[in-house]
């Protein structure tokens, strides 16, 4: 479709933008500056009560991003980078939170840790994640292995896909249509294309869910070259979701996702034919039963991956399996104590040459306490049990008291904590510079910061931090995985605004400092500032306008492994949504990288110019 055809489709949908600007309803939501969090401690406290400064993702936020994916909506908070967010869909190269690697950032799907055994990286590929299932996010920075256990040393990434309806049958469809190029190649073809059907209900005590999605995309090579041949990225995402209620003291839900993608990209930054392709297959099981002042709970999953990957250098295959079980008690006395007692088993299994496998076995326990004058205090411990190298503790300590005002409130915090990664199956028993002997990597980090709250009006906080790594996994002379004796040295500034300065007007800001020492801070700025600011028209419509600035970084040419620096670079996104149909059918318009800036996220890959999107929202 060339560019004119585009632009009619454009006024077309404009034409329906502003028909029905009298419609009623419920005007969008205002985030809830005095929200309730539940990552840190597990338990549903208010914000001024929590001693982290948590960052929440509604399911408001997630709607009015409809046809972004996942990596790109959390790449808008504070002290995270998500490399290759921005450029073509399938190149995500990792998290980076907090200044940290992509095996210190941990994954949580419904209570359940998710994680590739047989990757190099440990970390889960945030590719494999369907927007149109999620229905909230909270992130916590800072170590968290007390509660989550391994990985949890820079950020706990905590996903929880929509629930079932309590109407006995609803349907949520969803599509997006849009552009996909280059700054240099503007030439408006049609190239990106998602779409989602979701149909739930309860029927007296059973609940029901199914959900399918795909994404594809087209007409962008991965590599910058000079022949820009495309490269295809395809996503195909399956959810069920069943659940009985048997009283009002005891449920149980279990559930399963299938989800494949395929990704063609570029080797040795020229064109050849290579592809990779992924598969994920969860099954799992969630219950809980309930109590006086307390409750029992149970998170079990079986996970499978299997990855294809056909190149210039011949077929590699890899597979990996994990069974996770994490069972705990909740107890609370005197509404003050919140206490949290449990086990968490992990098993990780892989085929390389040989079929590789480890256990993890960690009884935990944490203690939040509310005062009824301002002081609270969140601490625990876990004992970590591995099947290789023995026993590792860990703990946290994490204080914070508010001062009540006329309108709100001001809370000081910090925390002490200590964290681990466990060595994964290939550094342990891979075919190539396998070390069975290895000890898990340790990060401390210190926290200190202030946060202040006004009624619903203005929420600004301010965090320092500083972590110590010791014990990082690398490689000697000869390629073999050791524990390196040099420590790593982070420390950094974050800060957050939220203000509200008239009814119909918000504004969204953060900025984060990284300081990096001890080794090249590969693909980690040291200067990142978003910025959001919403409008509500009316009733049924809303605008909102992105500026997002990521500053100079270093990375690695592959053709000379030296490190290159990469310029800083700002982008603009311009998003206007509106209801056709109260509750029922929702209109959208996006366009990304208005200025069509020309930059470079990870050195030779390419990255998107100015997009347009368009799509819908019907619901019943």
């Amino acid at each position: 479709m060339k560019k004119n055809h585009l632009w009619w489709c454009a006024t077309l949908f404009m034409g329906q933008f502003f028909y029905a600007q009298n419609a009623q309803q419920d005007s969008i939501a205002v985030q809830q500056l005095q929200e309730v969090v539940v990552s840190d401690s597990r338990f549903e406290l208010k914000r001024e009560n929590s001693g982290k400064t948590v960052i929440k993702i509604s399911a408001e936020e997630l709607e009015r991003n409809q046809g972004r994916t996942i990596p790109e909506i959390i790449n808008t908070k504070s002290g995270i980078e998500i490399a290759g967010s921005r450029g073509r869909d399938g190149s995500v190269f990792g998290v980076f939170a907090r200044g940290g690697r992509g095996r210190q950032a941990l994954v949580i799907i419904d209570g359940v840790r998710v994680s590739d055994p047989a990757s190099f990286s440990q970390e889960y590929d945030l590719r494999l994640l369907s927007t149109a299932n999620v229905e909230s996010i909270e992130i916590i920075k800072g170590a968290a292995s007390t509660l989550y256990g391994t990985n949890a040393a820079t950020a706990v990434i905590n996903i929880t896909t929509k629930k079932n309806a309590t109407e006995p049958i609803t349907a949520n469809f969803q599509s997006t249509i849009g552009t996909n190029q280059t700054a240099e190649d503007q030439n408006y073809n049609l190239g990106n294309f998602q779409n989602s059907a979701a149909v739930n209900g309860t029927l007296n005590k059973f609940s029901y869910g199914v959900n399918f999605s795909n994404r594809y995309s087209s007409g962008i090579s991965a590599a910058v070259t000079p022949e820009n041949e495309e490269d295809v990225f395809s996503q195909f995402s399956t959810d069920i979701k069943l659940g009985y209620q048997f009283s009002e003291k005891f449920e149980l839900l279990v559930y399963g996702n299938q989800t494949r993608f395929n990704n063609e990209f570029d080797a040795d930054f020229a064109e050849a034919p290579n592809q990779n392709r992924t598969t994920q297959e969860r099954v799992g099981i969630s219950s809980s039963f309930k109590y006086n002042n307390g409750s029992i709970h149970l998170n079990a999953a079986y996970a499978d991956y299997e990855t294809d990957t056909q190149s210039t250098f011949g077929e590699s295959m890899l597979n990996g399996k994990n069974r996770v079980l994490d069972v705990y008690n909740k107890y609370v006395f005197d509404d003050k104590w919140h206490t949290i007692l449990g086990v968490n088993y992990l098993k990780d299994e892989a085929v390389f040459t040989n079929e590789a496998d480890f256990t993890i076995i960690d009884p935990y326990i944490n203690v939040v306490y509310v005062s009824d004058f301002g002081f609270n205090l969140n601490t625990g411990a876990r004992l970590n049990n591995h099947s290789e190298y023995g026993t590792h503790f860990v703990f946290n300590v994490n204080p914070s008291y508010s001062f009540s005002t006329e309108t709100g409130y001001i809370k000081l915090l910090g925390s002490y904590a200590t964290s681990y990664i466990t060595p994964n199956l290939i550094q342990l028993f891979g075919d190539f510079g396998a070390n069975p002997d290895l000890e898990p990597e340790e990060n401390r980090t210190i926290e200190g910061g202030v946060e202040y709250y006004i009624n619903d009006k203005l929420r600004v906080s301010a965090l320092y931090f500083d972590r110590n790594e010791k014990n990082t996994i690398g490689f000697d002379q000869n390629f073999v995985s050791i524990n390196v004796a040099d420590e790593i040295d982070v420390s950094g500034l974050e800060f957050e605004a939220f203000w509200f300065p008239v009814e119909k007007l918000s504004l969204n800001a953060n900025y984060t400092f990284i300081d990096r020492q001890g080794d090249s801070a590969i693909r980690i700025p040291e200067h990142k500032v978003n910025l959001n600011v919403g409008y509500q028209i009316c009733a049924s419509t809303n605008v909102s306008l992105d500026y997002a600035y990521t500053g100079e970084r270093l990375d690695t040419d592959f053709s000379t492994f030296t490190d290159v620096s990469l310029d800083a670079f700002s982008l603009v996104n311009l998003y206007l949504e509106h209801e056709l149909t109260p509750n029922k059918l929702k209109v959208f318009l996006s366009g990304n990288n208005l200025l069509n800036e020309d930059f470079a996220e990870v050195f030779g890959f390419t990255t998107r110019g100015r997009n347009i999107n368009a799509g819908f929202n019907l619901s019943f």
